[in-house]
């Protein structure tokens, strides 16, 4: 596969995390007003810890790869966002399979920086007078853009998406239960515990 291949797979693949943000963004609103959305979010849900482990896991691979097969020198603010999103790939993995939904208050803190890093980023690409000059003492200019798919989505914008998309999963969806009432009370009238694990 090609480095033009990849850029656009890569591309589809941040477009598809920033459309299930929004997603879950939505259903989280309009959860309990249909039952189709309801089993939808239950069903995202129960998938969150693995699907954001799998978009930082991408992500860490699509940077290893444009960096060290592709030739694309890292600038300063690359490694910031690069800083930010390694760890979160160990942290989710660890989490998803432990099951563990408080991983959201490690997380949501390192991928919030890396969002606002990513934004910042961004932006300078668009409009390179943002840059103060101090990526130049350090390497590539924050400006230079190495390709700009679909006429928008750039190595910075990935981040922000993989980002956001992390923060969202690990947030929006941690309050799902699989129902949208409270369980029935048994004939002691108590009601049986969510074996859920608490958030």
């Amino acid at each position: 596969m090609d480095v033009e291949a990849v850029e656009v797979f890569t591309s589809v693949l941040t477009l598809a995390a920033a459309a299930l943000a929004v997603t879950v963004l939505a259903g989280r609103l309009l959860r309990t007003r249909s039952r189709v959305v309801d089993n939808g979010m239950v069903a995202i849900d129960d998938a969150a810890l693995w699907l954001a482990w799998l978009i930082a896991a991408v992500a860490m691979a699509g940077s290893l790869y444009f960096s060290e097969s592709a030739g694309f020198v890292p600038c300063r603010w690359c490694w910031f966002q690069r800083v930010a999103m390694y760890p979160l790939a160990a942290i989710l993995l660890v989490a998803a399979v432990r099951r563990d939904r408080s991983v959201r208050w490690y997380v949501v803190p390192v991928a919030a920086v890396g969002a606002c890093i990513s934004a910042y980023h961004y932006a300078i690409e668009w409009r390179p007078s943002l840059e103060v000059g101090s990526c130049a003492a350090f390497g590539p200019s924050c400006a230079d853009v190495y390709f700009r798919r679909f006429g928008f989505v750039t190595l910075s914008f990935m981040a922000l998406c993989g980002f956001v998309a992390i923060i969202v999963l690990t947030t929006a969806v941690s309050g799902a239960t699989g129902t949208t009432n409270p369980p029935e009370p048994d004939e002691g009238g108590e009601r049986p515990q969510d074996n859920r694990l608490e958030s």
